[in-house]
């Protein structure tokens, strides 16, 4: 199963306000593991960073300026996203800046239901906790310690391995994970030797045994049950 973890880095919070994606970041997963192949490109929005975007990411309008454009690297964006379903944090923000870029270039919008939203799977498996990227990566210990800026590689990283542990954590990859997964054979194969079925009729030795216990009993329950049955006959 191949998915896309995709995290941006935009101009601002509004595609429809003219705000545009500065840097787009990607991670490849099979079976919910990162296979190392990624995708980064930062882009030429055409436009000034503002300074409450750069305190943020990082990248300012200096930076930014003379980077690729959108329109060269659509292509190679699509090609690597493929079909894949898209994991993000707040989906909607980053569907709605890829979409509107797409759009403005002349290329058909991604589908919006192919997107798994973790702030979603977040709020439903710790409902009324903080869903933000920074607190589940503290719930579930992993290394913050190199997001001193938003980055949209470097979150898209974390952001795999949280959603590795929303939909269940490590141990169902285990297998996988240290081992070519196209020459992994997880099928069980277990040679158990056949056994004769066990006798169930008690033997004539354990009859009079039981019956001899039975006697021994106050009130025994097996002999008001034969007694009942035999009155009722």
């Amino acid at each position: 199963m191949r998915e896309i973890v995709l995290d941006t880095e935009t101009t601002g919070l509004d595609p429809l306000n003219g705000h545009r994606v500065i840097e787009i970041g990607c991670v490849e997963l099979i079976n919910h593991l990162p296979t190392g192949n990624t995708f980064q490109t930062y882009l030429d929005p055409e436009r000034d960073v503002p300074d409450e975007a750069a305190a943020v990411s990082g990248l300012t309008t200096e930076f930014v300026k003379g980077k690729p454009l959108f329109a060269d690297k659509v292509d190679a964006f699509l090609e690597f996203i493929g079909e894949a379903p898209i994991i993000a944090h707040n989906a909607n923000f980053d569907m709605g800046f890829i979409n509107a870029e797409l759009v403005r270039h002349g290329r058909e919008k991604l589908a919006t239901d192919r997107a798994i939203d973790t702030v979603l799977l977040a709020r439903r498996r710790f409902p009324g906790a903080p869903a933000s990227l920074d607190a589940l990566c503290r719930r579930f210990n992993i290394d913050l310690s190199a997001r001193v800026k938003h980055g949209a590689l470097l979150d898209a990283e974390l952001l795999a391995k949280v959603y590795l542990e929303l939909v269940g954590g490590r141990e169902p990859g285990l297998l996988l994970a240290g081992a070519n997964m196209a020459q992994v054979d997880v099928t069980a194969r277990t040679e158990r030797p056949l056994r004769a079925a066990r006798p169930h009729e008690p033997s004539a030795e354990e009859r009079e045994a039981h019956t001899a216990f039975v006697g021994r009993l106050k009130n025994a329950i097996w002999i008001r049950a034969v007694t009942a049955e035999t009155v009722k006959t």
